[in-house]
């Protein structure tokens, strides 16, 4: 009882700093220096200034207005070019790919290669998943057993890329040949011809199109397609167009053994697909991309192993995931953070971040660090919904609250891990909650094999528009949250 008269205090002592530090320059040192200017110009008198004044070379004058003038022009000339997101559409795949929670477990309790141990494990883990009754898999994974061929791969990859780009061309009204630069990530499946190969011929692009795709990347493979795309981009000619889609095929991840570690996949990833418009064009454009932050562990071993595709002792072929996986993410997400923290924070939660450092080094080395609120940087969060534990984990070691990885969980619910294009889902769950504004900061954040923690932040630039066209929450964000 004695301590609640202070938190009105600290309620308003915070916004108090933070109005002093973060204004420093307007609230500190212009008065300070206005007041010093104006005591000196009285103590000297108007006919002493006027003296000065006349006594002023040209020459000084002259390089006191040119020289700020030229190296604010040269800064200008030599900042890399702004890359802008036009917009993006989110596949919501067909009807009958649609496989409840139930008519999963029915089916993994016919699959003759799991035992009874396994059955429960498997529906252990799906219970704690956080995944809904509408998330999707390929016709093909519904069969008992599964029927995991180079073609239903095929199929599935076409259903979800076409459906987005259909989507996004429509919104856009951006003829294909209009298109510039492409770029695509998909970890398991890489066919011959590539992934920018089979959009190519369905679009009919250009013949002198840049082209790249992005394998074994893991769940962070869309935020690497956006730096790769923002760099071609930076090269071209200004307007270009780069288009880049993001997606994972869940039949060939699918894993036919009784190893447990290697049954998890199967449990979280679902069906799923985005693709964006990225230009160095302002006028059209939603979203200006300010800040990409890669952090890369694949040096230590147990990082490097955490998400490892191998064969169990049977032969059968899966990914395992490793029980370290949760504690290296968090680990690698620290590292993300503090180099992204030095670009986007406020010097008030740097200077409050700085002062418990050198406490700690100072006076205890068990003094805990202080955690910066990145929430005075961002307005949304995008963290990639690879599954409750990791979202779970990233809301602990950021200080979140529960509205902020609100979009992250009921992602997962709705889709489930859809792997690197999740985090397009969540910033349109965000959108047709109607929450973004001109001006607001949207922090993407996904893991990945590697160990991988890449992170993208993005600046709102113009509301979002009314068209519902393949907006994938339309049917279903009255329901949310859940």
């Amino acid at each position: 009882m004695g301590s609640s008269p202070l938190h009105p205090n600290k309620h308003l002592l915070k916004p108090l700093y933070q109005l002093l530090v973060n204004n420093f320059l307007a609230v500190v040192v212009v008065p300070a220096t206005a007041v010093g200017v104006l005591h000196k110009a009285a103590q000297l008198g108007p006919d002493e200034l006027l003296i000065r004044l006349h006594g002023l070379r040209q020459v000084h004058v002259f390089l006191a207005v040119f020289l700020p003038f030229a190296l604010a022009t040269l800064c200008l000339m030599r900042r890399p070019r702004s890359v802008y997101l036009v917009d993006y559409a989110c596949c919501r795949p067909k009807p009958n790919c649609r496989v409840s929670m139930g008519s999963f477990t029915e089916n993994a309790r016919n699959m003759p290669y799991l035992d009874d141990g396994s059955f429960r494990f498997l529906t252990r883990m799906l219970e704690r998943s956080g995944l809904g009754d509408q998330t999707y898999l390929h016709p093909s994974l519904h069969n008992i057993p599964p029927r995991c061929s180079l073609s239903d791969s095929r199929d599935e990859a076409e259903q979800v890329i076409f459906a987005a780009i259909d989507d996004l061309l429509a919104k856009t009204g951006i003829s294909p040949g209009a298109i510039d630069i492409i770029v695509t990530n998909c970890t398991a499946f890489n066919p011959t011809p590539s992934f920018t190969d089979m959009i190519i011929n369905k679009y009919k692009l250009r013949s002198d199109i840049r082209d790249a795709h992005i394998s074994g990347m893991g769940c962070s493979a869309g935020v690497i397609s956006m730096e790769v795309a923002r760099n071609l981009l930076r090269a071209a000619p200004r307007g270009a167009h780069a288009l880049v889609v993001s997606t994972e095929t869940t039949s060939l991840i699918n894993y036919t053994g009784k190893n447990r570690a290697m049954l998890l996949p199967a449990v979280l990833f679902r069906m799923g697909a985005a693709a964006v418009l990225l230009s160095t064009s302002k006028s059209t454009s939603r979203f200006r991309l300010t800040h990409v932050v890669r952090t890369l562990t694949a040096a230590q071993d147990r990082a490097y192993r955490c998400a490892y595709q191998e064969e169990d002792d049977e032969g059968q072929t899966g990914i395992n995931l490793s029980k370290d996986l949760v504690a290296i993410a968090g680990e690698t997400l620290k590292a993300n953070i503090v180099a992204i923290g030095s670009l986007v924070l406020p010097p008030s939660e740097k200077l409050l971040f700085a002062l418990s450092f050198v406490a700690r080094k100072v006076l205890n080395r068990k003094t805990k660090l202080y955690v910066p609120d990145f929430r005075t940087a961002f307005q949304h969060f995008c963290i990639h919904s690879g599954g409750r534990a990791v979202v779970d984990a990233v809301q602990t070691s950021l200080c979140l609250s529960d509205e902020d990885v609100e979009p992250s969980r009921m992602t997962l619910h709705r889709f489930g891990n859809t792997s690197s294009s999740s985090l397009w889902y969540e910033l349109a769950y965000i959108e047709a909650k109607r929450r973004t504004r001109k001006g607001d900061r949207v922090w993407m954040v996904g893991f990945g094999s590697g160990f991988k923690c890449n992170s993208a932040v993005w600046e709102c630039i113009r509301s979002p528009s009314n068209s519902p066209i393949g907006a994938p929450w339309a049917d279903s964000i009255h329901h949310y949250p859940v």
